[in-house]
């Protein structure tokens, strides 16, 4: 078979996709629709960010009043848009994001990937010396250095304080645990995130019904 039939053959194919009536393929030709615009949605922000995912949900008050419950948070790779600055190294050149001084960066515990990031400050960094000779040395059988966060809403820092089922005491954040700092919050839009299955559902029933719906009004027309 040339490449020529073999390409006319798909144009008819995909001619008779686009341009059917049976109930089925309207459904199907309606769900890649509302895939492809979800996939150039979600490239946009990869491109954008730098980093995936680029959006998280805070769903706790750790945060509090910097960040709510709800808030949908839009992530960058922590070195877009200027270094990511801590705590301590914002006090001294007066940046600022959330309410307070350094940035907000998110990361997995441990380097786990089976838990939810954590969105938390970033307070200071600290190397392997100085790790071992602090209290958080009890802590940990391998001591190493990495990034002391804490929740602006919690009183005390995640490290040493913060256990977490299947991943143990929080450690010191290393680099390639960040997925990304934050950039802006939108309120309550996160809430949406956190009933996807739900919202997918709805999505999908008013597809069907409105397919129905017009298939009917077809017919009578007929």
């Amino acid at each position: 078979m040339s490449d020529t039939t073999w390409l006319q053959r798909a144009a008819s194919i995909l001619r008779a996709f686009q341009e059917s009536d049976h109930p089925a393929v309207s459904l199907a030709r309606d769900l890649l629709w509302v895939v492809t615009v979800v996939a150039c949605i979600a490239l946009a922000l990869y491109l954008f960010a730098g980093t995936w995912p680029a959006v998280v949900t805070i769903e706790s008050e750790s945060m509090v009043p910097n960040m709510n419950v709800g808030d949908l948070v839009l992530v960058v790779d922590e070195d877009r848009f200027g270094n990511l600055v801590t705590w301590a190294e914002g006090q001294w050149i007066g940046h600022q994001s959330f309410g307070d001084y350094g940035d907000v960066i998110i990361y997995r515990p441990n380097g786990v990937d089976s838990v939810h990031p954590i969105i938390h400050r970033a307070m200071t960094y600290v190397d392997t010396a100085a790790v071992e000779q602090s209290a958080l040395r009890q802590y940990y059988e391998d001591p190493h250095g990495g990034y002391i966060t804490k929740g602006d809403n919690n009183p005390y820092i995640d490290q040493g304080n913060l256990w977490i089922p299947g991943v143990g005491i929080v450690e010191p954040v290393k680099k390639e645990w960040i997925v990304g700092k934050a950039l802006i919050a939108v309120p309550f839009i996160g809430y949406l995130p956190l009933h996807l299955t739900e919202f997918a559902i709805v999505v999908i029933v008013i597809i069907i019904v409105h397919d129905f719906l017009l298939a009917r009004r077809k017919g009578k027309e007929k």
